[in-house]
C-alpha cells in the first residue's frame, strides 16, 4: 500500500461523510433514525445508503483522476465496514450506552436540557448552542471508522 493512496481515500471519505452526513440526509431520515423499531431501523439503513452512496460518487472519480489503483473487494470491505458502525452508532441510544460504558455519560448529554448545566437564556429557555456532545462522540466515533475504511479501501 502507498501511504498517499490511503491519504487521498481518506480525504476522500472524509469530505464524503461530512457531505453525506450532513447535505444529504434528510430532516426526516435525521429526525426518525433513532426511533425504537423498524421504523427506526429503516430510517437509519436509508441514511446509510444514500451516505454510503455519496462515499462511492466522491470517491471513484478522485480514485479514476489520480490513478489510484484500488480493488473492488477493497472497496467492499471499507465501505461495507464503514456502513455496518455508521448504522450501529446512528440508533443513537447504541452510542449512547457506549458513551455511559466508557464514563462519558455527563459529556454525551452536554449541551442538551437533560445536562445539569445546560444552555439557557436569562429568561431561562434553552439558548441555542454550535453542538452537542453527543454530536461531537457521534462524529469522532465515524472518523475512526472512516480511518479504518481507508486501510481497508487501501490494503485489501
Amino acid at each position: 500500500m502507498d501511504a498517499a493512496t490511503f491519504a487521498v481515500v481518506f480525504v476522500a471519505l472524509y469530505v464524503a461523510h461530512s457531505v453525506g452526513d450532513h447535505w444529504v440526509q434528510t430532516s426526516r431520515q435525521s429526525a426518525d433514525k433513532g426511533k425504537p423499531g423498524w421504523t427506526g431501523r429503516l430510517a437509519d439503513a436509508r441514511h446509510v445508503a444514500s451516505l454510503t452512496a455519496t462515499k462511492l460518487a466522491l470517491l471513484l472519480p478522485v480514485a479514476f483522476l489520480l490513478g489510484l489503483d484500488l480493488s473492488v473487494l477493497g472497496l467492499m470491505a471499507g465501505l461495507g465496514m464503514d456502513a455496518v458502525s455508521h448504522w450501529w452508532a446512528d440508533r443513537r441510544s447504541t452510542l449512547a450506552g457506549l458513551a455511559k460504558a466508557c464514563g462519558l455519560a455527563d459529556f454525551y448529554q452536554l449541551g442538551t436540557g437533560a445536562h445539569p448545566v445546560h444552555p439557557v437564556t436569562a429568561e431561562g429557555k434553552p439558548a441555542a448552542h454550535l453542538g452537542t456532545g453527543s454530536y461531537a462522540l457521534d462524529q469522532s466515533f465515524h472518523h475512526f471508522w472512516l480511518l479504518v475504511a481507508a486501510l481497508l479501501i487501501t490494503t485489501v
